[in-house]
């Protein structure tokens, strides 16, 4: 039983990291209000990527198919 006790890593305590300097920010609360206009600020956010990344697969999508247009011609 010793030699497993001693084999077993002491992990350091959570609450001992965030009192440290540099640590964790102090946590703040927020209102339903706050929250709320963070996630449709997020959402916003995912949306504007997406649309983007569908741009790009479109012109992909597009030249891809005048080069089928030319391979299936020949």
């Amino acid at each position: 039983m010793t030699a497993q006790k001693q084999a077993e890593p002491q992990a350091p305590k959570p609450a001992a990291r965030s009192t440290e300097k540099g640590g964790r920010k102090p946590w703040k609360k927020k209102t339903p209000t706050t929250v709320v206009l963070e996630q449709i600020d997020r959402l916003r956010d995912d949306v504007t990527k997406k649309e983007e990344e569908l741009k790009q697969a479109k012109k992909q999508l597009q030249k891809l198919e005048e080069v089928r247009k030319v391979l299936e011609s020949t």
